[in-house]
C-alpha cells in the first residue's frame, strides 16, 4: 500500500496517557520476560485460528472487535533479553562479514542474513566511520589512520536507536517521546519513531533529504538492497471513548491510516497492538513509501529473510486451568518495497531470539521453550519445528533437554545447533534435511554454556558464554568468567569442543553475550575482538577456599583480540582500553563509562576500537598504536 491510500486529516497531536505510557516504555526498556515453566503439553486439545488476515469494514467494527476481543485466555506478552527497541549471524556458514571498497578490505555490521543488512551504532564504508553516540552522530576520515579526523557532526534533538548506511545515502532512526505533566485529565505523551535520510556524499557537510514520521515505538527494522523496512508498535488504546488510528507523515503530508486498511486475525488477545510495516527507497527520495498496518498481538521477536518478513506475536493461553505458551508467527512478504501478508501459524512455545528462526529452501524454522504451570506442577522443553510455505507445521522434534532453558540457537544450511543449560552445556546437532523427519544426531555435555553461537565454516562453531561452577547442594550451577569455545561439528555425532578460552572471574561481562553486533570476526585473519570488561576475585580477600559464587572487582574494560583459528588453541594477541585505572576503581560495582569501548571493525590492516569518547587504531598483526582521536 502507498500514499495514495491514507486519508489525509489536520495537524491534531496524538496523545496518550502518561500511565499508559509509563508501563510500555518500562517494558521495551527494560525487557522483561516472563518464563511460566510446566510439564510439557503437546497442545493436542488446542488450536489458534491462523491463516489469511481480514480487513475491517468501518472504523465501527474496528471499534466493536476491540470492545470484545481485549479480554480473553490471553495473558500479557513476554520479552526476552532483545526486547522490543533493537532487537534480532549468519544464515549462511561461508558469509565472512567482509565487505569491499574500491581499494580497501573491511569489517561491515555482524548480520545474521546475507543481503539482510541491520541497523547499528556504528557504520563504515572503508574509509569513514559514522558513528552514534546519544543524540550525536559524527563521521570520522578514519583511513588512513594516521591522518584520521572527525569532519562532521550532527547535533540532532532526539536519541537515535541506529543507522544504516547505502552508498552516499545515511538512515539515521530517531525515537523520543515528549511527557507533558500537568494536574488536570490532560496529561499526555505523544510519542513516535523518526527517520531522517541524509545524503553525505559530502561528508563535511550532509543534508538532509527526506524525513519521514511513524507513529509508535521503534520496534525492528532491516535494508534489502535499496528498501528499509521499518516495524513499530502502536497500542492500540481507547481515547475517550475513540481508537487512536496510527499516522504516517513524509514530507510535509500527514496522514491517518484508515480502519478499512488495518489487517486483523479472529483470536482474541488481551493486549492489542498496531503494527505497522513501512518501507522506503533509501536512494529515491521521490519514490513514495509502502506501508502496511495489522492489529496483531505485541511483536515480542522478527526474522527477515531477503523475501520475507517474520514477527512473531508471544503469548500465553490459559485452557482447563492450565497455562501454556505459544507464538502466532506472521509471514510478510517483501519484495522491492512491495508489502504484502501472505499467511500466518501457530507454534507451541516461546521464543528466545532472532536465531532462533531462519528460513531455508523455502522452509520456515524456529526453535521454542515451551511448558506450562498446573495442578501437576511446573517444567519445560525445548523443541524445533519446521513449517512449510503455507507456515503449517510439516516436522518437528519435541521434549529436548527438559528443565533445562535454551541460550542459544544457530541454523546452519540443513542443520540447527542447540544450546540449553542448568548445570552443564548441552550442544545439540539437529538434522534438519528431511524436513518431515527432523532428528537429533548427537549431543555433547561441557560445563558453561553459550549464550551466542557464530560460524566459523560449515563444520565449526564458535560459542561465547559463560564458565560455570556445579553448586554444592542444589541442581544447579554457578556462572563464572566469559568463556570462548571453537566447537568442531564435523562428526555430527560426535561434536566435540576443540579449545576453548576463559577470561575472568564471575562478574565479568560482555555486551556481545546479548548484542551480536558487538560480535566481529574475520576467519582470514584468524580474528575475534569482544568488548570485555573483566572481573578478578583477590585470592586475600578469603581466609580460605574462594566461594563459587563470588565476584571479583572489575580491573579492565576493552576489547579483547583473539586469534582463533583449527591449528592452534584459541589464545589473546592483546586487549585495547580506552580507560586508565581510576576509571575503573571509581566505578564501583556497576560500570558505566563513555571510555568503555562498544564496537570494533577494521579496514585492511589497521584495527578500530570505537568508544563514545575515542577511536584506537591499532596495527591488526601486533596491535601497535599507530592514533588516537577523541570524539567529544
Amino acid at each position: 500500500m502507498n500514499l495514495s491510500n491514507f486519508r489525509l486529516y489536520g495537524n491534531k497531536r496524538k496523545t496518550l496517557s502518561t500511565v499508559f505510557f509509563t508501563f510500555i516504555i518500562g517494558i521495551s526498556l527494560g525487557g522483561v520476560m516472563w518464563h511460566f515453566g510446566g510439564v510439557y503439553s503437546p497442545y493436542s486439545n488446542f488450536k489458534v485460528e491462523t491463516g489469511s488476515l481480514n480487513k475491517f469494514a468501518s472504523y465501527d467494527e474496528l471499534k466493536y472487535f476491540l470492545e470484545i476481543n481485549s479480554n480473553s485466555n490471553f495473558y500479557y506478552p513476554y520479552f526476552t533479553r532483545d526486547g522490543w527497541l533493537l532487537a534480532d549471524s549468519m544464515s549462511q556458514a561461508e558469509f565472512s562479514g567482509l565487505s569491499q571498497s574500491d581499494t580497501n578490505d573491511f569489517s561491515v555490521t555482524n548480520i545474521q542474513v546475507e543481503g539482510v543488512d541491520e541497523a547499528d551504532l556504528v557504520k563504515t564504508d572503508g574509509e569513514y566511520i559514522y558513528i552514534v553516540i546519544e543524540k550525536t552522530l559524527i563521521i570520522v576520515k578514519a583511513y588512513p589512520a594516521e591522518d584520521a579526523l572527525v569532519v562532521s557532526r550532527l547535533e540532532l534533538n532526539q536519541t537515535i536507536n541506529g543507522i544504516f548506511l547505502n552508498g552516499d545515502k545515511l538512515a539515521v532512526f530517531l525515537f523520543e517521546p515528549e511527557i507533558y505533566y500537568s494536574i488536570s485529565d490532560d496529561d499526555s505523551v505523544s510519542y513516535g519513531t523518526t527517520i531522517q535520510i541524509y545524503d553525505v556524499s559530502n561528508r563535511a557537510s550532509p543534508t538532509l533529504d527526506r524525513s519521514i514520521s511513524i507513529d509508535g515505538f521503534y520496534f525492528n527494522s532491516r535494508m534489502i538492497g535499496d528498501y528499509i523496512y521499518v516495524i513499530t508498535n502502536y497500542p492500540a488504546y481507547f481515547e475517550k471513548e475513540d481508537i487512536n488510528l496510527p499516522t504516517f507523515q513524509s514530507e510535509e503530508i500527514k496522514i491517518e491510516v484508515e480502519a478499512s486498511n488495518v489487517y486483523y486475525s479472529n483470536s482474541s488477545d488481551s493486549f492489542y497492538t498496531f503494527t505497522n510495516i513501512v518501507s522506503f527507497n533509501i536512494q529515491n527520495v521521490d519514490e513514495m513509501i509502502s506501508y502496511e498496518t495489522f492489529l496483531i498481538g505485541m511483536a515480542s521477536h522478527f526474522y527477515v529473510s531477503p523475501n520475507n518478513i517474520y514477527i512473531v506475536s508471544s503469548r500465553y493461553l490459559e485452557i482447563d486451568s492450565e497455562q501454556l505458551s505459544g507464538s502466532i508467527v506472521h509471514k510478510i512478504s517483501v519484495q522491492n518495497g512491495e508489502i504484502t501478508y501472505l499467511t500466518d501459524g501457530f507454534i507451541p512455545g516461546w521464543i528466545l531470539n532472532q536465531f532462533s528462526m531462519d528460513e531455508y529452501n523455502g522452509f520456515f524454522r524456529i526453535a521454542t521453550t515451551s511448558g506450562y504451570t498446573s495442578q501437576r506442577g511446573l517444567s519445560s522443553m525445548n523443541n524445533v519445528y519446521i513449517l512449510d510455505a503455507n507456515m503449517i507445521i510439516v516436522g518437528r522434534v519435541e521434549g529436548i533437554a527438559p528443565g533445562e532453558d535454551l541460550y542459544s540457537a544457530r541454523f546452519m544450511n540443513d542443520k540447527c545447533y542447540l544450546v540449553t543449560f542448568k548445570k552443564v552445556d548441552p550442544l545439540f546437532v539437529i538434522d534438519l534435511s528431511d524436513s518431515e523427519n527432523p532428528s537429533i544426531l548427537g549431543k555433547l555435555k561441557i560445563p558453561g554454556y553459550s549464550d551466542y553461537l557464530h560460524p566459523y565454516d560449515e563444520t565449526h562453531l564458535i560459542g561465547i558464554g559463560k564458565e560455570t561452577i556445579e553448586a554444592d547442594e542444589g541442581d544447579f550451577a554457578w556462572y563464572q568468567g566469559v568463556k570462548i569455545s571453537l566447537f568442531d561439528v564435523s562428526d555430527v555425532s560426535k561434536p566435540k569442543e576443540l579449545s576453548k578460552y576463559e577470561i575472568g572471574d564471575r562478574g565479568t561481562d560482555s555486551q556481545a553475550l546479548r548484542d551480536h553486533k558487538a560480535f566481529l570476526f574475520s576467519r582470514s585473519n584468524n580474528l575475534l575482538v569482544l568488548p570485555v570488561l573483566v572481573a578478578k576475585i583477590d585470592p586475600d580477600v578469603y581466609a580460605g577456599e574462594i566461594p563459587s559464587n563470588a565476584y571479583g572487582e572489575y580491573v579492565f574494560q576493552g576489547a579483547y583480540v583473539l586469534d582463533v583459528s583449527l591449528e592452534e588453541d584459541i589464545s589473546v594477541i592483546g586487549r585495547i582500553t580506552h580507560l586508565d585505572n581510576d576509571d575503573l576503581l571509581k566505578s564501583g560495582y556497576y560500570f558505566e563509562s563513555k571510555y568503555a569501548v562498544k564496537r570494533a571493525l577494521f579496514i585492511n590492516d589497521i584495527l578500530y576500537t570505537i568508544s563514545d569518547a575515542i577511536i584506537k587504531m591499532n596495527t591488526l598483526d601486533n596491535l601497535n598504536e599507530i592514533n588516537m582521536l577523541n570524539l567529544l
